[in-house]
């Protein structure tokens, strides 16, 4: 096990050096304006070379890339241009992560309860009622766009559930249906494949078994089913993550909530190069970090999977 965490943890390391690196490089080829804030057109064409030369900007490619490494192991993420002029990303950044964090560990949170809560449903309640309602539930979430239920969430369930419509940090009742928007897509996915795999396992032999030695249908479930079902829906962290990710950059600018996503959005809208970069390293250590947790989970929670003997194979 520690053998193998060692390798995953050696292979994010080197997945993120090169996403960082490809980010880096991509962001060389957008328009310089985004390194001059709002007064590009006042500037003449000399002024501007000046202003790139000593930026840096005019170093060779790999000259640049080895000082911004170097300035990344020190913690420094630049300066914002546009959004906040002359001011360190760093700082714009920590005034922003706390809403981002409490609002994506809760959406995670409770995608996760509802989610297998659902799932469990559906699979003991197969052909029924509960796992028709979730069925399509499931078929509602991944047909529609997400920005139509969001709206539709903020348009009309405010006026019926009498919520606020917009993000208060004073009123934890507007906090609600930011929570619920996030949590809505890693929902379906944990509900659907927890029903999957335990519709699976019902269907094995040693379920079979173990009715006919006279186990109750409760301990069959909590014992065998759920337990054997769940180890392989730890893979599905990353996805948790990742869709709480894509939700937050769109969620946070409906809501008003003051975090790295609406930040983000801001951000490209402005040109403002050095903060789109930081965000970008920053949801992609992430989804990285969250690829890495799922492996490692999936090896904690079944000890049959030896990963360390097949190249970390699932």
């Amino acid at each position: 096990m520690l053998k193998y965490s060692l390798k995953r943890l050696g292979q994010s390391v080197i997945t993120l050096f090169i996403v960082i690196t490809i980010v880096f490089l991509l962001m060389r080829l957008m328009p310089e304006e985004g390194y001059f804030g709002q007064g590009y057109e006042k500037l003449d064409p000399i002024q501007r070379e000046t202003i790139l030369k000593n930026l840096g900007l005019r170093d060779p490619i790999y000259v640049q890339l080895g000082r911004f490494y170097r300035d990344l192991i020190r913690g420094n993420l630049g300066v914002s241009i546009v959004y906040r002029p002359r001011v360190p990303v760093a700082e714009i950044l920590k005034a922003k992560i706390p809403y981002s964090l409490y609002f994506g560990l809760g959406a995670i949170t409770l995608s996760l309860l509802a989610g297998i809560s659902l799932g469990i449903l559906m699979a003991r309640s197969k052909g029924k009622f509960w796992d028709r309602i979730g069925t399509g539930y499931v078929v509602f979430i991944n047909a529609v766009p997400a920005a139509v239920y969001y709206l539709f969430l903020q348009l009309y369930v405010t006026n019926i559930l009498k919520l606020p419509i917009l993000f208060k940090e004073n009123n934890p009742v507007s906090w609600i249906l930011p929570l619920v928007s996030m949590s809505l897509g890693s929902t379906a996915s944990y509900a659907m494949w927890m029903r999957r795999y335990m519709v699976d396992e019902l269907n094995k032999d040693y379920i079979l078994l173990a009715r006919a030695k006279g186990l109750s249908n409760k301990t069959i479930m909590v014992r065998h089913v759920f337990r054997n079902a769940f180890v392989p829906m730890a893979q599905y962290l990353p996805m948790s993550i990742l869709l709480v990710i894509a939700g937050s950059i769109y969620i946070e600018s409906l809501y008003s909530i003051p975090g790295m996503g609406g930040l983000l959005v801001d951000a490209i809208q402005r040109q403002d190069n050095p903060l789109v970069q930081a965000l970008v390293l920053i949801y992609s250590s992430l989804s990285i970090a969250g690829l890495f947790i799922g492996d490692i989970l999936m090896a904690i929670f079944d000890p049959r999977i030896k990963l360390e003997n097949h190249g970390g194979a699932r």
